[in-house]
């Protein structure tokens, strides 16, 4: 799996860690407007829709099999994403919005449990203020997209490489793994295509969109906070600016853990999400 570096916001360890341990998804392709896209997918049930972070389209390790396992699980990689090509009509956080809107319109998607991370988290909380008729819940892994004054966020686009990848861990094993794996020619093409969409959606202002807390309360489903207790990314601290204004959530804090809770904490994260969206 790539190895995150500046201008990634999450990243993941070596596919080598997990591949082999869980039954795998199955890879599928749409087409939505002119856009083609790819997702994995696995397990049924209710439908449960993962948004991933910039880092592009995950692993599948111990988290997706944990869900799977109760869900119907889709991953769907955002466009500019991995080996697609960024469409020019995706030019902020509300496009990639209103795509996975259209998206669920023209799937016919209904009772979605959404799930998202960092970027993929704001991509969710954009959607829910826009339209929740679509869905039952709303789980959000450390969000970007909000700032709390006085307390500043990590400027992942101006760290080097290694301090990247360190600051997404509060187990530093985690990192030592992603460090030692070097990334392949046709890998490292990946990384920087994420990179250049990631810095579409989040440079400036950096990965905020300083109108969506005074939105946040059109947000009228059950929403999950889960956020690591040591995340240098995005401080947990964050987790109250979106609590005071969506009216039905509650925060969840992982203890002894960073910005990427499914990875570090996969099965306490998991675990949290299958109880919290399992009995909506």
């Amino acid at each position: 799996m790539p190895r995150s570096g500046p201008g990634d916001v999450d990243g993941y360890p070596s596919s080598k860690c997990h591949r082999e341990d869980f039954s795998m998804p199955t890879m599928e392709q749409h087409r939505i407007r002119d856009q083609h896209a790819r997702s994995l997918r696995a397990g049924s049930g209710e439908l449960m829709l993962f948004l991933h972070g910039s880092a592009g389209l995950p692993t599948w390790g111990p988290f997706f099999a944990a869900l799977a396992e109760k869900f119907a699980l889709r991953v769907p990689e955002h466009p500019g994403f991995g080996p697609s090509v960024a469409p020019k009509w995706i030019r902020g956080i509300d496009d990639m919005a209103m795509y996975y809107l259209d998206v669920m319109d023209e799937l016919d998607l209904r009772g979605v449990h959404l799930v998202g991370h960092s970027l993929g988290g704001w991509i969710a909380a954009e959607m829910a203020i826009r339209n929740c008729h679509r869905l039952a819940s709303l789980t959000l892994i450390a969000p970007a997209g909000v700032r709390l004054k006085g307390v500043p966020s990590g400027d992942n686009f101006i760290w080097g490489p290694e301090e990247s990848v360190r600051n997404l861990f509060h187990d530093q094993s985690f990192a030592e793994r992603i460090l030692a794996h070097t990334p392949t020619e046709e890998e490292a093409d990946l990384i920087l295509n994420n990179r250049f969409m990631s810095a579409r959606l989040g440079w400036e202002p950096r990965w905020v969109n300083p109108a969506l807390t005074r939105w946040l309360h059109r947000i009228r489903i059950p929403t999950l906070i889960l956020w690591g207790d040591s995340d240098k990314i995005f401080p947990n601290a964050y987790a109250s600016a979106w609590t005071e204004n969506i009216s039905d959530s509650r925060v969840e804090l992982i203890s002894a853990c960073g910005h990427l809770p499914h990875i570090e904490k996969a099965a306490d994260t998991a675990s949290r999400i299958i109880a919290f969206a399992g009995r909506k």
